[in-house]
């Protein structure tokens, strides 16, 4: 995948990544603007209210050009890097766990160090999850008259 059409690589990892965030127990989205405006790649909830975003990573090029992914460390409990088998795991930063992904799964290769984000954030990332993912169910129930009215 590395290197090939960053868009297809990219959806192909995600689709690993929340194949094995649901076995783990998460509910995920993805491509869910932040609090600060950031937008992350995947984002995955439990039961318990813990947060995880992975930060999908296709190409090297890909990691390099990135400048904003400790930003998000502010909005969740575990921060991941997921890439492809055949990226150099070892220039993904100590900081993040790491996760290896492909579209039929994905494995935690480095668990991510836990943190612990302010209640107010917490609460602000769960409630545009939830609205998120309500929106998103609507527009499947309802194409059309979604926003209407």
């Amino acid at each position: 995948m590395l290197g090939g059409d960053a868009m297809s690589d990219a959806a192909a990892i995600a689709r690993g990544v929340r194949r094995l965030l649901r076995a783990k127990g998460y509910s995920t989205l993805t491509e869910l603007s932040l609090i600060d405006g950031r937008r992350a790649d995947v984002i995955a909830v439990n039961g318990e209210g813990a947060l995880a975003i992975v930060e999908i990573k296709s190409s090297v090029a890909d990691f390099r050009a990135d400048h904003k992914w400790r930003d998000y460390m502010a909005c969740c409990d575990r921060l991941y890097f997921a890439i492809p088998a055949e990226a150099p795991a070892e220039i993904m930063p100590e900081e993040a766990g790491l996760i290896v992904a492909d579209a039929y799964g994905a494995e935690i290769v480095r668990e991510a160090p836990p943190r612990t984000i302010a209640p107010a954030t917490r609460r602000a990332v769960l409630l545009r999850f939830a609205q998120a993912a309500a929106d998103r169910l609507h527009r499947l129930a309802d194409p059309g008259g979604f926003g209407e009215g």
